[in-house]
């Protein structure tokens, strides 16, 4: 049971020192109670108060590591149901399944398509985290042997899926050394499974038939000294998984209830293709750690990392990037120049129609606290006269022959007074993004 403040108070020096940043032990320990600080910010405990606070202490909500080194995924420790009350922590890991059933090249294509599932979408790289390799129908000698093919084709995450205990240790054999995920163990074959994640030290999920029956399994292996578990939430239908992951995450951050208090793992089951991505795509707003897919196809699994990458930034933290001028290809003095804000999907938005009209251009970004264009006139973080100043703060002028800027169309009300307060020629450029190409080939040929 979680302890108090006063509870936790007990087992403090009581010093009042301030070395924990806080005024006195008391405000400490209520920190402590509403999981806003560790212990371990705390010099002074005795080894007796540590040992006493341990499990007070801990998150709600265990992180479980998979893989090693600079590929490990790390899910789970969550603190919060809705990320407007602070953030997501750990993104959810999309994994996507292998069979061990597949013929030599089919498998060789198919883990070439998944190392290939890497974008990059407003300036960072997105991607597939795990390869799932299923068991299927051959020995373990077999499994084996395709799990050792995909260790040594990807530098991805494993998770090893067979309920079958000497199937999951021939997989790990040719594996353990990158820390894959075991699932599943059962009300059935959880001992031999516990006994293989304690000692190849790998993580394991844990497959109920209710969440009463994985809250018993979880306190059962950890008796046996295996922690790092995930939850596998598979009901009948896709409302039926959505309400136990909906409820695992209440129970565990709303009630601290312990014995649930672990990241999730989802499986997509659905036929139909668009049926699959929506299917993942619930499971990633709520609240899968990691979901499972089947098809390797872009068009599946870009909309799917675009939603993880946009529910896991911070809302509290705008996304923004430098307020700078940005050379797009091999600028010359003669190369146009378009302005616009520092919100970072409106930048890569242009830069991208910016690349597509192979066009070298300079882009003007002018400093307007991570909003967008109408955001940001609407709440008067841009104005002429700050574009006006950017321009000439980046110096612009020392890189081009001629005076013409370009601004765009929903902030055309800027025109006049650029032309009269700072001398420049303005072309009032497209609303929409995508027809920069078309505009820069046909209206800046016009007037450079």
């Amino acid at each position: 049971m979680a302890l108090t403040g006063l509870g936790i108070y007990k087992h403090l020096p009581k010093t009042n020192c301030g070395d924990c940043n806080f005024p006195t032990c008391m405000a400490f320990a209520m920190q402590l109670a509403a999981k806003k600080v560790s212990l371990d910010q705390c010099p002074h405990v005795s080894d007796e108060g540590k040992a006493a606070l341990a499990e007070a202490s801990a998150p709600p909500m265990k992180l479980v590591k998979i893989g090693k080194n600079s590929h490990e995924l790390l899910i789970g420790q969550e603190t919060v149901l809705f990320r407007h009350q602070e953030k997501f922590h750990h993104p959810t890991g999309i994994a996507v399944k292998v069979k061990d059933d597949l013929a030599e090249e089919e498998l060789t294509n198919r883990i070439e398509a998944i190392n290939n599932l890497h974008f990059v979408r407003v300036g960072e790289e997105i991607g597939v985290d795990l390869i799932a390799v299923e068991h299927s129908s051959t020995s373990p000698q077999g499994y084996a042997r395709v799990v050792k093919k995909v260790k040594e084709m990807s530098d991805l995450p494993l998770v090893l899926l067979s309920p079958d205990p000497k199937i999951a240790e021939a997989g790990l054999e040719v594996s353990a050394e990158r820390r894959p995920l075991i699932y599943a163990a059962t009300g059935k074959n959880w001992q031999q499974m516990a006994s293989l994640a304690k000692k190849h030290s790998s993580p394991l999920a844990l497959k109920g038939e209710s969440l009463e029956e994985l809250a018993d399994l979880t306190q059962q292996i950890k008796k046996l000294g295996v922690d790092d578990l995930v939850l596998s939430v598979d009901g009948p239908r896709v409302a039926d998984t959505l309400q136990d992951l909906t409820r695992i995450r209440r129970l565990t951050l709303s009630k601290t209830f312990r014995p649930l208090g672990y990241p999730t793992i989802a499986f997509v089951t659905g036929k139909d293709p668009f049926q699959q991505v929506g299917q993942a795509a619930t499971y990633i707003c709520k609240y899968g750690s990691i979901v499972v897919m089947e098809g390797t196809e872009p068009w599946k699994i870009l909309p799917l990392l675009t939603i993880r990458q946009n529910i896991y930034t911070d809302p509290q933290v705008p996304n923004a990037v430098e307020a700078k001028l940005y050379e797009i290809g091999e600028v010359t003095s003669h190369s146009p120049v378009l302005v616009t804000t520092n919100f970072s999907l409106t930048y890569f938005t242009v830069e991208g129609e910016v690349e597509n009209s192979k066009i070298p251009t300079y882009i003007s970004v002018v400093e307007t606290e991570g909003l967008g264009v109408l955001n940001a006139y609407a709440g008067d973080k841009w104005s002429a006269e700050k574009i006006g100043k950017t321009l000439e703060e980046q110096k612009i002028k020392e890189r081009i022959n001629h005076n013409s800027v370009i601004i765009p169309g929903l902030v055309a009300v800027f025109r006049a007074e650029l032309e009269e307060d700072f001398g420049w020629k303005v072309l009032v450029g497209p609303e929409e993004a995508a027809r920069i190409p078309s505009f820069l080939k046909n209206e800046w040929k016009v007037t450079s």
